[in-house]
C-alpha cells in the first residue's frame, strides 16, 4: 500500500502536533564536516514515536536521510541514536515525552557511516572479545539436559535482556576517549555467562575483563544504566564482575 499521508496515532484527530525536527547529518562522500538539517513534520500524534517522525521526514521530504530501524518495537535495537541529548531507541520515545522540538544525532564513540548510521564493527569486536557464548565442561550430557534451578537462572536473569543496541556503551565517557575499553555492553554479555551455572569459561572471561582494557576502566558514571532501553542494571553488573575478580571466585 502506498503512503499518501500521515494518519495520527491518536483517538482525537484534532489533537495533532507539528514537530520541529533537527537532524545532524554527515555524508563522507560529499561533506567535509557534519551539519544540521531542519524538518517540519505536521500531523503527528502524541502517541507517535521519534521513529515515526524520522519516517515522515524521509518518506515525504528528503529520501537521502539515512538511519537504521527494523522491528520498530524495541527488540532489535538497531535504531539507537541520541534524542534530545540522551541515548535512546527512536522506536521507544513517544512525542508525548519528547515534545514537538526534537534534536537527533548519531550515537557517539563510533565512526559515522552516514547521518544516523554508525559503523558497529568496533562495538561487535569488543563484544566477541569476552567470549559471549556458553563454554561447557568436558562432561557431555548427550541427549540429556544441563539442568539449572530457578535460583541459578535468576542469578544472571537481568543481563540476558541485552539486545546489543550499543546505547549503554556509546553513552560511556571512557569509551568515547579510549577505543580499547571493552565497554558496558560487552561486560554485560560476559556477566550473563560468568554467572551461568552451566558455563565453564568464567575464569577465562575474568582474565580478559581483569586486563587494563576491562572492567577497571569503568568510572561508575551510571550513564550506561540510565541509557539502557531494557532497564538493565548495567553499572551493578560491572561492579559484580569487579568483585568476583577481586575475590577470585564466582
Amino acid at each position: 500500500m502506498l503512503h499518501t499521508g500521515r494518519v495520527p496515532l491518536t483517538d482525537d484527530p484534532t489533537d495533532t502536533l507539528t514537530v520541529r525536527l533537527r537532524v545532524k547529518r554527515y555524508n563522507p562522500e560529499v561533506d567535509r564536516k557534519p551539519h544540521w538539517q531542519h524538518f517540519t513534520v505536521e500531523g503527528m500524534g502524541r502517541s507517535d514515536r521519534v521513529l515515526d517522525v524520522l519516517h515522515q521526514a524521509k518518506w515525504f521530504q528528503d529520501g537521502s536521510l539515512s538511519f537504521r530501524r527494523s522491528c520498530a518495537h524495541g527488540v532489535c535495537g538497531s535504531d539507537a541514536m541520541v534524542v534530545n541529548g540522551e541515548n535512546a531507541l527512536a522506536c521507544q520515545v513517544l512525542l508525548a515525552d519528547a515534545g514537538d522540538d526534537i534534536t537527533v544525532e548519531a550515537i557517539r564513540g563510533l565512526p559515522v557511516v552516514k547521518d544516523l548510521v554508525v559503523d558497529m564493527a568496533p562495538f561487535f569486536a569488543q563484544y566477541r572479545s569476552v567470549l559471549p557464548w556458553l563454554i561447557t565442561g568436558a562432561e557431555d550430557p548427550g541427549y540429556g539436559e544441563r539442568r539449572q534451578s530457578s535460583a541459578e537462572r535468576q542469578r544472571f536473569d537481568d543481563t540476558t535482556k541485552c539486545i546489543l543496541c550499543a546505547a549503554c556503551t556509546t553513552s560511556c565517557p571512557v569509551f568515547w576517549t579510549n577505543g580499547s575499553y571493552v565497554g558496558p555492553a560487552a561486560i554485560v554479555q560476559a556477566h550473563r555467562f560468568i554467572f551461568d551455572s552451566r558455563d565453564a569459561g568464567a575464569a577465562e572471561r575474568l582474565d580478559i575483563l581483569g586486563d587494563r582494557s576491562g572492567v577497571w576502566r569503568c568510572r561508575t558514571a551510571f550513564n550506561c544504566t540510565n541509557a539502557c532501553p531494557r532497564g538493565i542494571s548495567v553499572t551493578e553488573a560491572i561492579q559484580e564482575v569487579k568483585r568476583v575478580i577481586l575475590a577470585d571466585r564466582v
